[in-house]
């Protein structure tokens, strides 16, 4: 999957969360991520394509399974890049956000699995 089907779905799952619903709607996808309605309706309709995600009518938009394991994976990532960055190595908050949606897409398995560990050992270290 490409970085931006990522970030779509990334999106949604946070809507999701934020708006306590499981269906959002295209026009907050697009406020989310700063992209116009059209952008989010071509997405929309190739991650439909793909399975990732259902669509209703009036622009309401749910996660399938698949699409909801892809977002959760994508978003634990971002979240554990963002507490390295800013919790650990002291970045400021927004530029660690920038960074780790950045990083989130192309960061290895393993690299990941490992720094996970750190912070958590990190984490445990401190307390």
């Amino acid at each position: 999957m490409q970085k931006s089907g990522e970030d779509y779905l990334e999106a949604i799952l946070i809507l999701t969360i934020k708006q306590e619903s499981e269906q959002v709607r295209s026009t907050d996808i697009a406020k989310h991520l700063g992209v116009t309605k059209p952008s989010v309706s071509r997405a929309m309709s190739n991650l439909k394509e793909a399975g990732f995600v259902e669509m209703e009518n009036y622009g309401h938009v749910s996660l399938t399974t698949k699409g909801r394991a892809i977002a959760e994976e994508v978003y634990e990532r971002h979240r554990m890049l963002t507490r390295f960055f800013r919790d650990i190595l002291g970045v400021e908050k927004t530029i660690a956000e920038h960074d780790a949606c950045l990083i989130e897409h192309d960061i290895s398995p393993e690299s990941m699995q490992k720094l996970t560990e750190f912070i958590r050992g990190f984490e445990s270290y401190g307390k």
